[in-house]
């Protein structure tokens, strides 16, 4: 990160300031990690632990479950997390919650059964959940300038898409490299959900493990971390007032609680609804299927999970791009609104062009247009990260913040997984095939989902003092 331009000044983080940035950066790429991994593995870990076939109705009905089950108990969880937040402070909760997302992924991958796989996914969640919340309140109590804060928090946010590059990394990695891998066996005295380790060499579960790389570092630089000074100087005054979730909607923050929360989902809905939808469509491309003619079941897995996972990549760098643009464009362009609008017009252009054309024609363009997808939609996150700690006071900020992220993007926003992979087994949704299918629902959605936001924009409240309490 470079130096950060404040007025007048050039301001330099000291080493907390950086020891914290750090922490908070490894939260926010591994908690993209955690959630990308799915869309990585769905398919082989579902062929395996359940047998059932792509393109059913089980098929479909497992993988939202596996979206949504985990979303809706992560917003549950997550919400008491961003309370805890605020009551227990920034600290204690942000590295707790990144130790629990990063064993549970762990541990995901020695599932014996859909529904292992489903319990950890339910508790790296969870921890995901509450991590976002606490990092966003954590930086931005950390830093009085405005423009130095706005530019901490995209910065750091931007390492949330290293995240996802990574995990397609990971996946590739593993792919490649399975069969050298040390076999992964599960004792039966540990085994409370029974079933058994069909593939020990399986690339999905190795994957799954590298989950637990964020607790490495973790554990050596937890001890030299401090509390945010903002809430930990009120806490010794004994002015730090009480928490509420009733609060959120008295008429001082009833709309900015209520807009803030639809417009996260939407933001959610377009990237689970559509984004993760990619490694169901790539299979049905006409390049990949001439690829995978003739050949063997395990060849054929591989050439798609490869192929899903190298578009993956790019739209990940597309929305590593997009979290820069926003911390460039946050300290020039004064109107939030405006500058959401920056993400939120071109998408209702581009997402039906990527889904509804590309995603079913063309391999070749399907690489150019998820980057712009994923520069449009990823950014949009960012942008959250930097709004909701201005509009949310101190005592409230974790709570707040945790109601629009985890109400809105984790529970309402991810549910639109399991509207695309419903809506895509109907006879009545365009497509000849079952990935065809897919990436036409995933359109509708997506367009759904841009302009609901577009509209909704209109009533986002724009924050008030620079300075944060």
């Amino acid at each position: 990160m470079p130096e950060l331009p404040a007025t007048g000044t050039r301001l330099r983080l000291t080493k907390v300031q950086w020891l914290i940035c750090v922490i908070a950066s490894i939260g926010f790429a591994f908690d993209i990690y955690e959630l990308l991994m799915l869309p990585l593995v769905v398919r082989p870990a579902l062929m395996e632990l359940g047998g059932v076939a792509p393109g059913t109705p089980e098929f479909a009905m497992w993988v939202g479950r596996l979206f949504y089950i985990p979303a809706f108990v992560g917003g549950i969880f997550g919400l008491l997390g961003g309370y805890l937040t605020d009551i227990l402070g920034r600290r204690r909760v942000l590295t707790w919650s990144i130790l629990l997302y990063a064993v549970s992924a762990f541990l995901a991958g020695f599932s014996t059964s859909i529904w292992m796989l489903l319990f950890f996914r339910c508790t790296t969640f969870v921890g995901v959940c509450v991590e976002f919340v606490a990092a966003v309140a954590w930086l931005a109590e950390l830093f009085d300038n405005p423009k130095q804060r706005e530019q901490v928090l995209g910065y750091t946010q931007a390492f949330s898409s290293i995240g996802g590059l990574l995990v397609a990394l990971a996946n590739g990695l593993a792919l490649a490299y399975a069969a050298n891998f040390p076999a992964i066996g599960l004792p039966d005295a540990l085994n409370f959900f029974g079933g058994a380790i069909n593939d020990s060499h399986a690339a999905w579960r190795y994957t799954l493990m590298s989950g637990l790389i964020p607790a490495i570092p973790l554990i050596f630089i937890r001890p030299f971390l401090p509390e945010s000074p903002k809430w930990e100087q009120k806490r010794l005054a004994g002015t730090l007032k009480r928490a509420s979730l009733l609060e959120l909607f008295a008429p001082k923050l009833r709309r900015t609680t209520v807009v803030t929360t639809l417009m996260f989902a939407c933001s959610y809905g377009a990237a689970f609804g559509a984004l993760q939808m990619i490694p169901q469509i790539v299979p049905g491309l006409p390049q990949v299927k001439a690829e995978v003619a003739g050949k063997s079941v395990p060849e054929l897995k591989k050439i798609e999970q490869k192929t899903a996972a190298n578009v993956t990549k790019v739209q990940e760098i597309g929305g590593l791009v997009g979290r820069f643009l926003l911390a460039v464009l946050a300290v020039r362009i004064v109107s939030r609104r405006q500058l959401l609008r920056v993400f939120q017009l071109p998408g209702l252009f581009v997402m039906p062009f990527v889904f509804a054309y590309a995603a079913v024609n063309s391999l070749d363009l399907l690489y150019y247009g998820i980057f712009f997808a994923g520069l449009l939609t990823v950014g949009q996150f960012s942008f959250w990260g930097n709004y909701l700690p201005r509009v949310y006071p101190l005592h409230l900020r974790g709570t707040g913040e945790s109601f629009a992220a985890n109400i809105g993007g984790r529970m309402i926003g991810t549910s639109f997984a399991w509207v695309t992979s419903t809506l895509a087994t109907k006879a009545f949704m365009p497509g000849e095939t079952p990935a065809a299918k897919i990436a036409f629902t995933a359109a509708i959605v997506a367009v759904f989902v841009y302009g609901a936001g577009s509209i909704l924009c209109f009533w986002l409240p724009e924050p008030g003092e620079e300075d944060i309490d």
